[in-house]
């Protein structure tokens, strides 16, 4: 059954075509992901589809009686509203009723919710409470006679999606769904829909959602929309072979272009009717000839300050805010080549410590001791003051006219844009005229060309779109200096990150050795552990009187070696490809002794041997410990 169908869609800004010829139809059951990078006008197709704003051309056709629900990017609604009325504020009187019920409950008041008790039995209202309750907690909405308007960005797009979950309609559109959500919760919401009969139309940049619960692929590039029945990956494969397609047919083109112009320019113009249909076709190689290969070698590479032996250190660290401890008794010391991702529900201080680290605030107890060379970038959740009017070009220029790459090579900041997916057109565009993707990889850009060593990202994937993630991730992957993410995006922090800060709640954080995904798997483990303990009915106790012996032979306890939790044994890994490249790059520093030099680096040089020796002891004792164990 068709739900939706869109012919010939087109729409324009100015004298320039953001899409066109755009054809697509959504059918009962079907789960689409809208994807491609910022600026290709997926949130602006969704508003067709919705009615929101008109096309330029073609025509939307939705089916009588097909309900949808558009979670917006940016949701708007009055904002002096308390939550509740806004979670509820549809015609449908199941809603209503659990809409009073949910108010009786909050204030407390026995009249009205006898009152609403009967309504709730008529309309046989207690399922979609249930359901109520689940979503609502599910999302972190407790406090349900808040204001709208006192809401965070994140709390209002949590309301937001709340209402069109409960509303249960026929067609699912979402635009962003994970953004301003913590992990546990984007694995909840993977899973309702992916049990769900719902119809999902749904634009993310989350890589892990679209492989589990996308079954079909519509890519928006170059003004043209491009469909992939599959998921994520094999969206991947056919996209690749569709662009090395194109990518010949356009060399194919250039060179046959060469040749007709060579024709035109040869040509007399009294002849030139004589061949118009040959005129004709050279205009329409001209158009295919001149069009973009797509390019797979972009590359973001900027140098970073040295970085010292003392970075950070953390001692005895807590902090609270109105009589609540978020960290308490909080110890860490930092080190080179540090990469730590951190994880935990919302609100139970991940922002407080990295603003404790950079100095923004002070903790309450302990203390942060920060080493000299540390140059901090820190990205940050909230958006960047942006002048409106500005080009984007001339704001990079700002900060620095040039810049140094890894290599040593200097670029101008117009080829580091490029590099960041602004094309020279798009580098001399006001502000005022980006999406709210391009201005967060400009805001990231400008963090990165300031060559910290001590990068801190907090939710740095927040409506990135992949190709910017796929940079963003490789500049990542081969920085030098210390790494510090806060990110819902699992595919980022597993691809980036060897340990992780696991925020539990009460002011404790754990510190876990591996990716999230390893976290997972081993939460799992351990949670599956529990309830096969808890199955496990305690053996009946049984006396056995100890047989009375004149002497008793001393006996020798025997110790048995116990198992290596999963943990210890992420741990022994680690240290086993550590002390491997502590002993290659000590090797390396030996030879660059034998082979001699400066004065000052020769010192350097030892300096550096010392420390490392140092540091394999330390870790081949730890080593030599948990492989006995082992």
């Amino acid at each position: 059954m068709n739900y939706l169908s869109a012919e010939n869609i087109a729409k324009s800004f100015g004298d320039q075509w953001l899409f066109k010829n755009i054809n697509f139809g959504i059918s009962r059951g079907d789960k689409v992901a809208l994807i491609g990078t910022n600026g290709t006008g997926k949130t602006t197709f969704l508003n067709i589809l919705t009615g929101k704003i008109p096309a330029d051309q073609g025509e939307v056709s939705i089916r009588k009686d097909i309900r949808v629900g558009y979670l917006d990017q940016s949701p708007a609604f009055d904002e002096t509203l308390p939550v509740l009325e806004v979670i509820f504020s549809s015609n449908n009187p199941v809603a209503q009723v659990v809409k009073k019920y949910e108010h009786a409950i909050e204030t407390d008041n026995h009249d009205e919710l006898a009152e609403v008790m009967e309504d709730m039995d008529k309309y046989n209202a207690w399922d979609f409470e249930y359901r109520t309750k689940e979503i609502l907690g599910r999302l972190g909405i407790h406090h349900t006679d808040a204001l709208f308007g006192t809401l965070s960005g994140g709390q209002r797009k949590r309301v937001a999606m709340a209402k069109v979950l409960l509303e249960d309609p026929d067609l699912l559109i979402l635009d962003e769904p994970t953004n301003h959500l913590d992990l546990d919760t984007v694995e909840w919401l993977e899973n309702y829909l992916n049990t769900s009969n719902t119809t999902l139309l749904v634009v993310t940049h989350d890589r892990y959602f679209l492989d589990t619960v996308c079954n079909q692929m519509l890519e928006f590039a170059n003004g043209s929309a491009y469909s992939y029945k599959g998921n994520y990956s094999y969206f991947l494969e056919k996209k690749a072979e569709r662009e090395e397609i194109e990518a010949a047919g356009i060399d194919k083109a250039r060179n046959l272009m060469r040749k007709e112009l060579d024709w035109i320019r040869r040509q007399p113009k009294a002849r030139g009717t004589k061949a118009k249909y040959r005129v004709d076709a050279f205009e329409e190689l001209k158009e295919k000839a001149s069009q973009k290969k797509p390019d797979t070698q972009l590359e973001l590479n900027v140098r970073t300050s040295r970085l010292g032996s003392k970075i950070i250190e953390l001692n005895h660290v807590t902090k609270g805010f109105d009589n609540r401890t978020l960290i308490k008794d909080f110890e860490y010391t930092f080190r080179k080549g540090d990469r730590i991702g951190i994880v935990g529900q919302n609100g139970m201080g991940k922002s407080t410590l990295l603003n404790m680290i950079t100095g923004e605030l002070m903790p309450d107890k302990g203390e942060i001791v920060k080493g000299e060379t540390v140059q901090f970038g820190y990205y940050r959740q909230s958006d960047l003051v942006f002048n409106e009017n500005q080009r984007v070009i001339d704001i990079v220029k700002d900060v620095a006219e040039v810049v140094q790459l890894g290599t040593g090579e200097t670029v101008t900041v117009g080829h580091l844009l490029q590099a960041f997916l602004f094309s020279p057109s798009k580098q001399y565009d006001f502000i005022s005229k980006l999406s709210g993707g391009e201005k967060r990889r400009l805001q990231l850009l400008l963090i990165l060309i300031k060559q910290p060593n001590f990068l801190i990202l907090d939710e740095p994937t927040n409506d990135l779109d992949i190709a910017s993630l796929n940079v963003l991730e490789e500049f990542l992957f081969n920085f030098p200096g210390c790494l510090l993410i806060v990110s819902h995006d699992r595919y980022f922090l597993d691809r980036l990150v060897q340990h992780i800060f696991v925020f539990e709640g009460e002011g404790k954080i754990s510190d876990f050795p591996g990716n999230y995904t390893e976290l997972r798997d081993y939460q799992d483990e351990q949670e599956a552990e529990k309830k096969s303990a808890g199955q496990q009915a305690p053996a009946p106790k049984v006396v056995v009187p100890e047989p009375v012996t004149p002497v008793k032979e001393p006996v020798v306890a025997q110790v048995a070696k116990r198992k290596l939790s999963y943990k210890e044994q992420k741990e022994l890994e680690t240290l086993e490809k550590e002390l491997a490249d502590l002993e290659k790059a000590k090797e390396t520093l030996v030879a660059n002794l034998n082979k001699g030099g400066s004065h000052d680096e020769l010192a350097k040089w030892s300096k550096q041997i010392e420390e490392i020796t140092q540091s394999q002891e330390d870790k081949e004792m730890r080593w030599l410990e948990l492989s006995e164990n082992a």
